[in-house]
C-alpha cells in the first residue's frame, strides 16, 4: 500500500452565533484527502479528514511541515508488520523534528491527517471505523449505539427567550433527551432567565440540561455561577474557567457538588494528565471532553485513554467535544460515555450521516467502510472536489 497523493483545503463553517468568548462569523476548518494506490470499483481508495469546530484551519502547518514529511517518508515506514497502513507509524513520521510542548494549532493539523489515515486504513480493511478500531484497541464488542446530547443555546443577534425555547423544543423533537446551552455571554441574572426558560421546556428537569461557559469565568465568577445554578441540579457545568487553570477547576470542584465537564481545549496527553493530577476532577461524576480531532488525532487519544485507565478512570467518563462522525465511531469502539451533537450547526463538516436517527437520546453507527463521510452528501461533494 502506498500513498500516491495528499490534497489539502479549507472549508468555511461560519455562523452568526457566539458563545461567551468568540463569535463564529469567520470560522473555518481544514480538510484533507489522502489518495492510495489501492483500487476498489475502478477508483483509488481515499481517506478523508477534517478539523473539528472551534479552532481555525491549520493549512500553513499542514503545507509546510506535516504533509511534506508524510509524502517524503519511505512507503514501508507507514506500514505495520502485516503490510497494512499503520496510523501510529504515520503519526511518528508527521511529528519528526517537532519539539515537545507548543500544542494548539499543530495538534489540529496533525489531527486532520490522523483522521484521514484512520479513515483510509479502515476503508482498505473494508470495515466501518468503529468495528476496525474495536478489534485493534477495544474488546471487539463495540457499542451499537451512542448517547448523544444536543448542543446549542448560543447567543445570537435578536435571539429572544422564545427563540431559545423553540430551539430546545426542536432538539427534543429530533429525539434528544439532554440539551446544552451557553452561559457567560450575558450577566448572571440574564443567564438565569435563559436557564429557567429552557428548564420550562424540559418540564423543570435540570438533569436534562447542561450549561457551558467556554472558559469565560475567573474564580469568583465561577463560584458565583456555581452557587446560583446548584439548586437546578443540572446535567453538568462545563469548561468553567481557562482550560489550563487547573487550580480554578479544582477549587470549583471543592464547592460545586454537581458534575463538572471540561477538556475540549486540552490538546495533548500531557495536558490531559495535568487535568487529572491537578484539576480536582472526581471519578464518580465528572466528564472528560477531549476532542480527538483537535488533540493530535486518535493516536494521541488512545494514549490519553491509557493514561486515564492507569489513574482509575472509566472510559464511560469520556464524552468528546465536536459533534462529528469521527468521535462517534471512537465513542462506540472504545465504549465512551457518549458524544456531543450540533444539530444544524457547523455545516458541512458537523453532524452525523444524513440518514442518522436519534432515538431516545442515542444514535446508531453507519456500516459504510471507514468513517462514512460519504453518507454526508453535502460534505462528500466538498471532499470529492478536493481530489477530483
Amino acid at each position: 500500500m502506498r500513498i500516491t497523493a495528499v490534497h489539502e483545503g479549507t472549508v468555511p463553517i461560519s455562523s452568526s452565533i457566539r458563545n461567551a468568548w468568540i463569535d463564529f462569523s469567520t470560522m473555518d476548518c481544514s480538510i484533507v484527502a489522502i489518495v492510495s494506490d489501492v483500487i476498489r470499483g475502478g477508483k483509488p481508495v481515499v481517506g478523508y479528514g477534517f478539523s473539528s469546530n472551534g479552532r481555525y484551519s491549520a493549512g500553513e502547518i499542514l503545507r509546510r511541515r506535516v504533509l511534506p514529511r508524510l509524502m517524503d517518508a519511505e512507503p514501508g515506514s507507514l506500514l505495520d508488520e502485516r503490510g497494512e497502513l499503520d496510523p501510529a507509524r504515520a503519526w511518528a513520521v508527521m511529528m519528526r523534528n517537532e519539539k515537545p510542548g507548543g500544542h494548539g494549532e499543530r495538534s489540529v493539523a496533525v489531527g486532520v491527517v490522523d483522521m484521514a489515515l484512520f479513515d483510509l486504513a479502515s476503508k482498505i480493511a473494508d470495515k466501518p471505523l468503529y468495528r476496525w478500531l474495536s478489534e485493534r484497541h477495544g474488546d471487539g464488542r463495540p457499542d451499537d449505539s451512542v448517547f448523544v446530547y444536543a448542543a446549542g443555546g448560543y447567543y445570537a443577534p435578536g435571539k429572544t427567550l422564545g427563540d431559545l425555547k423553540d430551539e430546545m423544543r426542536g432538539f427534543l423533537d429530533l429525539g434528544y433527551d439532554v440539551v446544552k446551552m451557553k452561559i457567560g455571554g450575558a450577566d448572571l441574572p440574564e443567564d438565569l432567565r435563559r436557564v429557567e426558560a429552557v428548564l420550562d421546556v424540559l418540564g423543570g428537569d435540570g438533569s436534562r440540561l447542561a450549561v457551558d461557559a467556554n472558559g469565560r469565568f475567573d474564580l469568583a465568577t465561577a463560584l458565583e455561577y456555581g452557587r446560583a445554578i446548584e439548586p437546578y441540579q443540572l446535567f453538568w457545568y462545563e469548561e468553567i474557567g481557562d482550560p489550563l487553570d487547573y487550580r480554578l477547576n479544582a477549587v470549583v470542584a471543592e464547592h460545586y457538588p454537581g458534575r463538572i465537564a471540561t477538556g475540549e481545549n486540552l490538546f495533548s496527553l500531557q495536558d490531559a494528565r495535568n487535568l487529572i493530577r491537578y484539576g480536582g476532577m472526581r471519578q464518580d461524576r465528572d466528564i472528560i471532553q477531549v476532542d480527538p480531532a483537535l488533540s493530535y488525532g486518535l493516536v494521541e487519544y488512545l494514549r490519553i485513554q491509557d493514561m486515564l485507565r492507569r489513574h482509575g478512570w472509566s472510559s464511560r467518563r469520556c464524552v468528546p467535544h465536536g459533534g462529528h462522525q469521527f468521535s462517534l465511531h471512537i465513542a462506540a469502539a472504545l465504549k465512551l460515555g457518549g458524544n456531543e451533537s450540533y444539530p444544524g450547526e457547523f455545516q458541512p463538516t458537523g453532524g452525523f450521516a444524513d440518514d442518522a436517527e436519534v432515538v431516545g437520546g442515542r444514535v446508531g453507527l453507519t456500516e459504510s467502510p471507514g468513517i462514512g463521510l460519504e453518507g454526508k452528501a453535502a460534505f462528500h461533494r466538498v471532499l470529492r472536489e478536493l481530489h477530483s
